[in-house]
This record gives structure tokens, C-alpha cells and sequence, in this order.
């Protein structure tokens, strides 16, 4: 148990930790137009209606 605590449970958080940064990290190679959010068409949009909305 105290190998998992020691050394699999913190190479873990490294290893997410890195996919997380390479992954912020590539959308500065990416073309412009790829890295801004993606467009939501009327269509696409939820059809559900919030609460306080009524």
C-alpha cells in the first residue's frame, strides 16, 4: 500500500498534470481559427429553459 501512496499516486498527478499542459500548449500551433471556441448555431442550442427564466 505505501508503494501506491509513494510512487504510483504521485506519478500519476505528474502524468495528468503534463497531458493537461501539452494539451493547453499545442492551441498555440494550432491555426487561429481552430483555436477559438467553437460556434453554437441556433439549431445546436439547448432546447431546455432555465428555471428563473420561467
Amino acid at each position: 500500500m505505501a508503494f501506491l501512496r509513494q510512487v504510483v499516486a504521485p506519478l500519476l498527478v505528474v502524468l495528468v498534470f503534463l497531458v493537461a499542459l501539452v494539451a493547453v500548449s499545442a492551441r498555440i500551433f494550432l491555426p487561429s481559427d481552430m483555436a477559438a471556441p467553437a460556434p453554437v448555431a441556433p439549431e445546436d442550442a439547448p432546447a431546455w429553459v432555465m428555471p428563473s427564466q420561467g
